[in-house]
């Protein structure tokens, strides 16, 4: 994420919190963000300079009609910057301070299998009582992963894969001495 996404992020949810609409404007930042990524062409259109500023926001406007105006308002100003590209950075900026604001933790479980009901519900009370955080968790499976469970969480890494196990293993045979 770039200085440039978090400043403008960071702007509109210090907007949307003195209006306490922090959650819809989460949402549809969110949805305008899947939207634009679903079709890369409309991203490309947004960002050709050779369009004019005022039809490129008015496709902006067209597109988002029932959306709130200050987000509508935003992405006008991003596609006005010519930082309709930034889009994905702000709304990382945004979740961001909205994890900080409402005590949230994300955390990216990955494994070989999909996680059962049981097992996913262990894991969350484990999480949520080692951190004193909400925790929202996403599931990756992961093939290549032989077993075992990696979570990243807030910029930290907790691996109890087997292949870490192995790795493990094999600095302990390399430094040993016989």
């Amino acid at each position: 994420m770039t200085e440039l996404a978090k400043r403008y992020g960071g702007s509109l949810y210090d907007l949307a919190a003195e209006e306490a609409l922090t959650d819809r404007l989460l949402q549809e930042l969110q949805t305008a963000v899947d939207s634009i990524k679903a079709d890369p062409q409309y991203l490309r259109l947004l960002a050709t300079t050779s369009v004019p500023k005022q039809e490129r926001c008015g496709l902006l406007a067209k597109a988002f009609e029932g959306a709130h105006p200050y987000l509508v308002n935003f992405l006008k100003l991003l596609c006005e910057e010519d930082l309709i590209a930034e889009l994905p950075g702000c709304l990382r900026a945004y979740r961001d301070r909205y994890n900080a604001d409402h005590d949230i933790l994300e955390v990216t479980a990955v494994s070989a299998v999909a996680l059962t009901a049981a097992n996913r519900e262990k894991l969350l009370a484990k999480l949520q009582n080692m951190t004193g955080k909400n925790i929202v968790l996403t599931e990756t499976v992961d093939p290549t992963v032989l077993g075992g469970i990696r979570l990243d969480m807030g910029g930290t890494r907790l691996d109890g894969t087997v292949q870490r196990h192995l790795e493990r293993l094999r600095e302990e045979i390399d430094g040993a001495t016989l």
